[in-house]
């Protein structure tokens, strides 16, 4: 598992209702807060489906 902190940014699996699926990370922790970069939107999402919805590159 990657370890992920304030600043980077991700890529996830589906895209965002606005077609973005490039996403800043905002807070991490138990849960994750994470900004797409596209139209603005944050959400706050638990640990868990963090790491379901992030693409893995490689």
């Amino acid at each position: 598992m990657t370890a992920y902190k304030i600043g980077d940014t991700i890529t996830t699996r589906k895209p965002h209702a606005c077609g973005g699926d490039k996403w800043q990370i905002t807070r991490v922790g138990a849960d994750y807060k994470i900004k797409c970069l596209k139209c603005g939107r944050i959400v706050m999402i638990s640990g868990d489906k963090f790491h379901k919805a992030v693409k893995i590159s490689g």
